[in-house]
């Protein structure tokens, strides 16, 4: 009697063992496909960054200079005079203007005509040809944006910079690292070379 309950047993173990294995291979489960947007990201350097840590890849910039700049506006900032006309900066050096990137602070009474609007956080920016302006009263004033501001186009003259090995873009002291945002290529705003 023991032995056939022990072949009872072993037989009823099968079945169950046996059984079990064949549902749980005939469940379908089904998943939901969900769509995360997010910005995949290196790693970031910190908001201010020394011009002593930066390492451009092309070690000397071409510098664009004019003999006239016709309808220009003077810019007056920190006791010097710059100059304003066909969206872009100028200083006067040996009675020649050269191009800069704008400092910050310069101010304008009319935005460049191919800005466009960026609201980040709890600001308004308007950015043309990698500036960034704030509207204080009836003037633009050039500002440094906040990091994580994120751009879809960078200026033609952008610079490609390294620091700590990792590759960045530089415009106007405006550092910038490439992510993705809902599969569309971007920039966003990392950090600011601090001049020395």
């Amino acid at each position: 009697m023991k032995a056939f309950n022990k072949g009872y047993l072993v037989v009823v173990i099968f079945l169950v063992a046996f059984s079990s294995q064949v549902s749980a291979q005939s469940r379908k489960t089904t998943k939901e496909k969900v769509v995360v947007s997010t910005t995949t990201k290196r790693s970031t350097v910190s908001k201010r960054v020394p011009s002593t840590k930066v390492t451009y890849k092309t070690p000397k910039k071409k510098v664009v200079s004019v003999r006239t700049v016709p309808n220009r506006t003077v810019v007056n900032h920190n006791g010097q005079q710059y100059y304003y006309a066909n969206n872009k900066y100028y200083t006067q050096s040996r009675g020649r203007y050269i191009v800069i990137a704008p400092k910050v602070g310069f101010r304008v009474k009319v935005l460049p005509t191919n800005y466009r609007r960026i609201q980040y956080s709890t600001h308004n920016y308007y950015n043309a040809n990698g500036v960034f302006y704030v509207q204080i009263n009836n003037q633009y004033e050039v500002v440094n944006p906040e990091v994580g501001t994120l751009v879809y186009e960078l200026p033609e003259d952008y610079e490609k910079v390294v620091i700590d090995g990792e590759t960045y873009y530089e415009y106007a002291t405006i550092l910038y690292e490439k992510v993705q945002v809902n599969g569309t290529r971007a920039y966003e705003v990392v950090g600011i070379i601090e001049m020395e």
